[in-house]
């Protein structure tokens, strides 16, 4: 199959097929269907194709196995969350992390707990910058 040029974001129906995939580590197009929502009825040719584009998009590897092809992420998860939230912060908060850090403190009701494991990890972050 020829890959198309890599894009480097995933679409909301893209990101919910890789979100299944991720949980799965590797699947069929029936075991990505199966795996989502019972109320998401999709046909499976609308799921083939949805994994077809994220093939040719970089974002899976496909191998077949007899007549069914097999789909593996080409990222883990962790890398997805780190290239879109950089972009976020890029984009929308002029590069400035603090602000996007600012805006979801004012957006979100934290619990103490919260608080408190999030200023454990600045704490530690500083710690190991300071190493």
């Amino acid at each position: 199959m020829r890959k198309r040029k890599s894009n480097e974001f995933l679409t909301e129906v893209e990101l919910e097929f890789m979100t299944e995939l991720w949980k799965l580590g590797e699947g069929a197009v029936r075991d990505i269907l199966a795996s989502l929502p019972s109320e998401r009825k999709l046909a499976y040719t609308s799921c083939a194709t949805i994994m077809r584009i994220l093939d040719e998009k970089g974002f899976v590897d496909s191998r077949k196995e007899g007549k069914t092809f097999i789909y593996t992420p080409r990222l883990t998860k962790d890398t997805y969350q780190s290239r879109s939230l950089r972009n976020l912060s890029e984009k929308l908060f002029d590069g400035t992390p603090a602000s996007l850090v600012a805006r979801l403190v004012d957006e979100y009701e934290f619990s103490d707990d919260d608080l408190e494991e999030m200023r454990a990890l600045l704490d530690r972050r500083r710690t190991d910058d300071a190493t």
